[in-house]
Formats: structure tokens, sequence, C-alpha cells
């Protein structure tokens, strides 16, 4: 589990095409200090298994099922990308519960600076928006953030400046993909309210 607060902006340093995978390498000096075989963490919000670590770098196998749902299979050397170590149960929740399980791609419509804040439009994909409300909570290449507007096939973040220097979207403009998850606990309340509708169904009947 991750809380979408980003602790470094890596550089994938090594991309290999596999039959049904690809393998990455990503420099990180701050989140593979502590990184051993086995342990999770989340590369643009996608969570990745730690495969290898050396001199700084990790590498991951990325399951071309993950390459269809994320924006993973777009990465190059040199491509920068937001990255964290998966939660300690000591820690704070800084962000919110995030599982690095994208639901989908959206791209950004739009990129309008501010005073003090830029305000950034995002495409929603089709069965995204249902869980996605005003001031809740979203996953943006694994940047925990609350969602300022909403419309049936967009919503709209607002991002500091220290946002903008510390992660990816920092660099991104109009057309640009980004992965996306949506609350966990708003998908298991849908689940169980059609459980609830279809155990009342059958008790009618």
């Amino acid at each position: 589990m991750f809380t979408g607060i980003v602790e470094e902006l890596g550089e994938v340093v090594g991309v290999e095409e596999l039959t049904d995978a690809s393998r990455l390498t990503v420099r990180g000096p701050l989140v593979t200090s502590d990184a051993g075989h086995g342990d999770s963490i989340a590369v643009n919000g996608v969570c990745l298994t730690v495969v290898a670590n050396e001199d700084g770098a990790f590498t991951a196998d990325v399951m071309a099922e993950t390459l269809r749902r994320s924006s993973l299979g777009a990465l190059v050397p040199g491509s920068p990308v937001n990255l964290e170590r998966a939660v300690r149960v000591s820690d704070r929740l800084g962000g919110h519960v995030v599982q690095g399980h994208v639901d989908g791609t959206g791209a950004l419509l739009s990129v309008t600076p501010d005073e003090h804040w830029t305000v950034v439009r995002v495409s929603l994909p089709d069965g995204l928006g249902r869980y996605v409300v005003a001031k809740g909570s979203i996953t943006v290449d694994g940047v925990s953030l609350t969602v300022s507007a909403i419309a049936d096939a967009w919503f709209e973040i607002s991002l500091i400046p220290t946002t903008l220097g510390l992660t990816t979207l920092g660099s991104k403009g109009p057309g640009d993909p980004v992965n996306l998850e949506v609350d966990i606990i708003a998908k298991h309340l849908e689940k169980l309210l059609q459980a609830g509708i279809r155990t009342t169904d059958e008790g009618t009947a």
C-alpha cells in the first residue's frame, strides 16, 4: 500500500522488451537505499516488485496487463518517473490509501497557470467517473490529489508549486497520458450496495 506522497523524482535508465512484458531499470537513490528483493515501489502510481537493486537503481518486471492498463509502456531511457516506497504501518498517512493498481489512463486536456497554483484538467476514461467526486481523492501518476472540479468526461486538480517541482506533473502538457487510480473505498461501497440490492430483491421475490 502507498499514500500518494511522492518521495523522489527518479529516471528510467533501461527498458528491455520481453515477449509479453518489459523489464524496467529505474534510478532512485532514495527509494533504493533500503530496498530489497521482493519489495514494492510505485512507479508513476504503478506498484512494481523489485527484482534487482544495485548502485542506486532497481529493476522490475512489468506484465503485459500492466502495460495495457497504464502508461508505463511509453517510458524510455531518460523518462522521469514518480517514485514511492510502500508505506510502513507506523508511517503517517499523508495522502490517502493508494494500492498502486491503476484503473486506467487519462490525458491532460489543459494546463492553466494561476498566481499561486496551476489548474490541470484531465480526461476521465469511461466507467471511472462514478468513483470521482469534488473534494474527493484521486491518484494521478502516483500523486495523491484532491479533485477541485468534475464533469462527465473530465476532472480538474489544482497543483501548488511544490507538487509541480517535485513530481512529473510539472513537466507534462496537454495530450500527455497519466495513470489514474480512483479511491478504492468508493469501489468497495459500490459493490456492497449492489450486493445489498440483490439480497433485497431476492428476499422479496
